[in-house]
């Protein structure tokens, strides 16, 4: 069965059609790729706060382990304090005396190393119960922002789902109308360049895709329709301001709002372009 020859500029409105529907389905990708992106992190940081909540708790229970030991060298060392000076009252001689002071020294030092110990611990205790407060409140606020973002991105889910099946389905149906060797070389470029954007319009003279001046008989090429002219600087599929319009047309809805919305702005530019009419009558010298 013969495949049916289109003219260079149905050739050029179909490729435009293709490319401002996959521009829409991008969009919507962008949209729906951020959100996930969100709701990962800030699942991962909940994770990490749990994470840091769990390690202070830890480091608590371990000086109250410290606490408990060093009560019980405290309690050992002041009996031990107790029994020495008992037994000072009992000594014979120098030697038995010295020994017994110098064991006396030994507890009382070892008491006061077991006090400061008990002090900083409780102090540590005291700290990282102030750092579970202060990452508690951090952790709830990051859970009903992961709340928020859930339901967000639920509900353009849901919102978007039905666009973008009829956006898809619209797009195929179109690329079954374009050559292959044309379709292939139209997703050869929208993989290669990073705005996804293979066929853009002339704007101020430029190319809509590199920004690079389009010289005035290469755009008088691209408003004739004869042929596919392509970017000297990019390699991107040029069309013309009016070619465009009537794609937007075709597909009417969105895209026929942001014409009109161009056409607005347009009309606004110009009228702002021309310079005011001096009335002739000012001109009139008074006789």
């Amino acid at each position: 069965m013969k495949t049916q020859e289109y003219s260079v500029e149905e050739k050029l409105k179909m490729l435009y059609k293709l490319q401002l529907i996959d521009s829409e389905i991008d969009k919507i990708n962008i949209l729906l790729g951020e959100l996930p992106l969100e709701v990962e992190d800030l699942s991962d940081e909940i994770k990490g706060l749990e994470t840091r909540i769990e390690k202070y708790k830890d480091k608590i229970e371990e000086d109250k382990e410290e606490i408990k030991a060093q009560n019980a060298k405290r309690d050992e060392a002041k009996a031990l304090l107790e029994k020495y000076n008992k037994q000072l009252d009992e000594v014979r001689n120098n030697r038995e005396y010295d020994s017994l002071q110098k064991e006396i020294e030994y507890q009382s030092l070892e008491i006061e190393l077991a006090e400061k110990k008990i002090r900083e611990a409780k102090e540590r205790i005291e700290e990282n119960e102030k750092l579970i407060e202060e990452t508690q409140q951090k952790l709830e606020a990051k859970k009903k922002e992961l709340v928020e973002k859930q339901a967000e991105l639920e509900e353009i889910q849901k919102e978007t789902e039905k666009e973008i099946a009829e956006l898809k389905a619209k797009s195929e149906e179109i690329a079954k109308l374009i050559e292959p060797r044309l379709l292939s070389a139209y997703k050869r470029i929208r993989q290669n360049v990073r705005n996804k954007l293979v066929v853009v319009r002339v704007q101020r003279d430029a190319c809509g895709g590199c920004f690079n001046k389009v010289p005035p008989q290469r755009q008088v090429d691209i408003r004739s329709h004869k042929k596919i002219i392509v970017c000297e600087h990019c390699g991107r599929i040029l069309i013309d301001k009016a070619l465009a319009y009537e794609v937007y047309e075709d597909l009417g809805g969105k895209f026929l709002e942001v014409m009109k919305k161009e056409q607005e702005e347009e009309k606004e530019l110009e009228k702002k372009k021309k310079p005011a009419r001096r009335s002739t009558r000012s001109r009139v010298k008074k006789s």
